[in-house]
């Protein structure tokens, strides 16, 4: 591999069915991760942003937007399963067992499920993963399936980077 870069993504041959992946960055959620991305996606359910309403329900506090806990799980495992991805072909088996709350930090696992080469592109092949989401406690907010489409080795688009040039 030379002098390749982990940092430009694990190939298609690189996932093996079993091996579990426990992603290296945890994220704690603010008040504004909430807010803004319920604005952003046009949520208007009130236990996410009306704190007066909140505090009615069971949970006495704003919960937080479920389509950012499984966005901020997806990003946290980009770096070790699809940053070298041609295409997400999808989310399956999305399950929210418990809540998740501003102040919360989230961390991520996935598994290798299954491989297989693609049968239209011969650059790239599907792998499946199991992801799972969880709080600093160890509580899981999240598991999903997500299959996602990786190049092969040598079969994604070089990555033009410029080299620095020094005067004199």
């Amino acid at each position: 591999m030379g002098n390749r870069s982990m940092l430009q993504g694990r190939d298609y041959e690189d996932f093996h069915v079993g091996d579990v992946y426990e992603h290296p960055y945890g994220r704690t959620i603010t008040d504004a991760d909430n807010i803004w991305f319920t604005n952003l996606t046009l949520n208007t359910n009130r236990v996410h942003f009306d704190y007066a309403y909140a505090a009615q329900t069971e949970f006495g506090k704003p919960l937080v937007n479920s389509a950012f806990t499984l966005a901020l799980v997806t990003g946290l495992s980009v770096i070790d399963i699809s940053e070298n991805a041609f295409a997400n072909l999808g989310w399956d088996n999305v399950r929210l067992p418990n809540p998740v709350f501003v102040g919360d930090t989230l961390y991520a696992e996935s598994e290798v499920l299954e491989k297989r080469e693609s049968r239209s592109r011969p650059n790239v092949g599907i792998v499946r993963f199991r992801t799972l989401g969880y709080k600093q406690d160890g509580t899981v907010v999240i598991e999903y399936e997500r299959t996602v489409m990786l190049y092969t080795r040598g079969g994604s688009p070089r990555r033009a980077r410029p080299r620095p040039k020094f005067a004199g």
